[in-house]
């Protein structure tokens, strides 16, 4: 049956190009702005999850950014430490040298005091955007009068999403107090050695060995000082490159989620315009049949 009143082949094509219309739309927004899923209309549970990743990556980011700061004090103090312990040597072989009869103490003391000097220099320039974390300035002298105690230095490496909720994660670590051991080293002096005066105990004066085995002890403090500092180091530059792996982990979840298939959408978008352009000949010619009945009152 025809009708002039209502074409329901019309309304067909119109539907269906409405329909194509909506889908080349769709298509070349994916196409124009790179994402399958731009909003929460578009996949709700993707696109919360997907948010969520991409505020972790930013913030594991942000706290790879602000580790790199402390990793730079950590390796500043860790080359300070080993320039101590490289003059603590040097230190020690003057004093063990100055056992020998016949030794101009007083030359091995000269260059004492300027290995001493060397070595307050390597402590005051070890600091990095101000930060020193050998000089003792990180040691608690308060608690325990006498015995400083290193403060522990946290650090945020991360943070985690579990069953309990959010949190950070961090890393400790402790200075060291090269400053001590400088010290130390500074107050030998192998020009007093008067047999009288270790008698009598005057201030400063003691046996050659007794001198070097201080010494000893203060380069064993120094070996030990700069081998926390390097694995201190070393463990934030682990973690570091842990953090950079995780985020490119998390962005390609991301991306695997949201980010439209060119290759696809390239292919769907050809494949629409031609439905377009067969629709809008539809409509066109379900259009035309009213026309035919003119013909029947000829």
């Amino acid at each position: 049956m025809s009708s002039i009143l209502t074409n329901s082949s019309a309304m067909n094509a119109l539907a269906t190009l409405r329909d194509v219309n909506r889908g080349l739309t769709d298509t070349q927004s994916r196409v124009s702005s790179g994402l399958k899923v731009a909003s929460g209309k578009d996949n709700a549970a993707y696109f919360a999850i997907s948010e969520t990743m991409k505020g972790d990556s930013g913030m594991f980011k942000a706290i790879n950014e602000g580790m790199t700061a402390t990793k730079n004090s950590v390796a500043t103090a860790r080359l300070g430490a080993e320039t101590v312990t490289g003059l603590a040597q040097q230190m020690v072989e003057r004093i063990a040298f100055a056992q020998s009869d016949g030794v101009n103490k007083q030359d091995v003391q000269n260059e004492l005091v300027a290995l001493a000097k060397n070595m307050q220099s390597a402590i005051d320039q070890a600091t990095f955007n101000g930060d020193n974390l050998v000089d003792g300035s990180n040691f608690d002298t308060t608690t325990t009068p006498g015995t400083p105690i290193p403060n522990s230095i946290n650090v945020v490496n991360g943070v985690k999403r579990d069953a309990t909720g959010f949190s950070v994660t961090n890393f400790s670590f402790e200075a060291v107090d090269l400053q001590s051991i400088q010290t130390a080293l500074a107050a030998i002096d192998v020009t007093k050695t008067d047999p009288a005066e270790i008698t009598a105990g005057t201030a400063g004066y003691s046996t050659m060995a007794d001198k070097l085995k201080e010494a000893e002890g203060q380069l064993s403090a120094s070996i030990t000082a700069t081998t926390s500092l390097g694995i201190t180091e070393n463990t934030l530059d682990g973690q570091m490159q842990f953090i950079d792996s995780l985020t490119n982990t998390l962005d390609s979840g991301v991306s695997s989620m949201v980010d439209a298939d060119m290759e696809e959408e390239a292919a769907r978008l050809q494949a629409l315009q031609v439905q377009q352009q067969l629709a809008t000949q539809s409509l066109s010619i379900a259009n035309q049949a009213p026309q035919n009945i003119l013909s029947l009152f000829r």
